[in-house]
């Protein structure tokens, strides 16, 4: 028997909906989705429990960021991709957030594989130096950051709208709550 559907729900089918759109318009997660979820969250488990439901949805954003901040860091992600993920976790919380992001892992890693498969090209180079990197740290026990070549238009990476990938991990673990199961 489906669990009912809540306002946490509701608030967050919108931004997740809205956040993947945009992204995949105009590759950019805005501030004006992600800051106001984050206080909507905080507002709303104040009232339902205090002090000890601030402390939770503080818990879930900074797990959230957390999780993304080091493919942030390296270039494998927007600013707006990491404060989506811990806006969810300001809803669900800190375990929460973890399945959130398996699925959105699952659904990032699906979504790389058709855009590459897409993009032939891109595949073939990405194999090429992903052998040559594998290759060159078991002969030289080491990793060496190669430099970015511009030499040709050919060379364009196809991008990743990330936001699409969190959005249907948000939508994953909501609809599997929703319908009883339990992930946390």
């Amino acid at each position: 028997m489906p669990n009912s559907i809540g306002f946490p729900e509701i608030y967050l089918s919108v931004i997740l909906l809205s956040a993947g759109i945009i992204d995949y318009k105009k590759q950019k997660i805005p501030n004006y989705l992600t800051f106001p979820t984050v206080i909507t969250a905080l507002i709303y488990h104040f009232f339902l429990n205090g002090m000890s439901g601030v402390w939770f949805s503080l818990g879930g954003t900074f797990t959230g960021i957390a999780l993304l901040i080091i493919p942030y860091a390296m270039g494998g992600m927007g600013a707006g991709d990491v404060k989506l993920l811990g806006a969810i976790g300001s809803f669900v919380g800190y375990i929460s957030v973890v399945y959130v992001f398996l699925f959105t892992a699952l659904f990032g890693g699906i979504y790389a594989v058709l855009v590459l498969v897409w993009h032939e090209k891109s595949l073939k180079n990405f194999l090429k130096k992903a052998c040559h990197t594998v290759l060159s740290v078991v002969l030289t026990k080491g990793y060496k950051m190669e430099s970015v070549e511009s030499d040709n238009k050919s060379n364009i990476k196809p991008r990743l709208c990330y936001g699409i990938a969190i959005a249907l991990g948000g939508f994953s673990y909501m609809g599997l709550t929703l319908y009883g199961y339990k992930l946390s």
